[in-house]
């Protein structure tokens, strides 16, 4: 199972953006559990020719392979960015009850 399960990490410009963003996945069981640490990260990238810094919260965004292309449909339609972060990473291993409990919920 741990191979059909996700890790995706996703940044948005504000903490309401972030928490509503968040509620609504989980509500449309896109994911199971969202994480939102309560410090902004510092971004540094390059955007239409220059080099920006912004302060971002970071959603670590529990689901599975199944509900992928949902998310991030979900994400583009929800972010208030032209082009959100979305990147999505395998979990490897873990709690067989935690990896059972976040498939069960997508």
């Amino acid at each position: 199972m741990p191979i059909q399960c996700r890790l995706v990490l996703v940044t948005c410009a504000s903490l309401s953006e972030a928490r509503r963003l968040s509620r609504a996945i989980v509500e449309k069981g896109l994911a199971a559990c969202v994480n939102i640490p309560s410090a902004p990260v510092e971004s540094i990238y390059r955007w239409k020719g220059n080099v920006q810094t912004a302060r971002e919260y970071l959603l670590l965004v529990k689901t599975t392979t199944r509900r992928l292309k949902a998310l991030e449909k979900e994400v583009l339609r929800l972010h208030s960015y032209d082009t959100p972060e979305f990147i999505a990473l395998p979990i490897a291993a873990g709690s067989a009850a935690y990896l059972r409990w976040l498939f069960d919920q997508t």
